[in-house]
């Protein structure tokens, strides 16, 4: 970019740009990419998705007490159900 910039007579952009085989729409790219953003703008990129955060030892220690305690209302759940049929089939109330 530098080197660009550097240039002052016609056509030595383009002869720099055939010599390090860059297209001119590149150096257009990065010259946007440096004024919006500074030099951080220009810095590699990793590309693909995000890699998704590692749940913390918290999270899993409240995931499983959240299983838990689903699998004890489903219990609970069955029970009530039961206990319902059970006063309906013998008439209590």
């Amino acid at each position: 970019m530098r080197a660009a910039d550097a240039c002052t007579e016609r056509g030595a952009i383009g002869a720099l740009l055939r010599r390090e085989g860059v297209y001119a729409s590149h150096l257009t790219a990065w010259r946007k990419q440096l004024r919006e953003h500074g030099v951080e703008g220009l810095a590699a990129k990793k590309r693909g998705p995000a890699a998704k955060p590692k749940p913390s030892a918290r999270e899993i220690e409240l995931e499983r007490a959240n299983r838990k305690l689903e699998k004890q209302l489903a219990k609970s759940k069955l029970i009530i159900e039961f206990q319902k049929k059970c006063t309906s089939c013998w008439g209590s109330p």
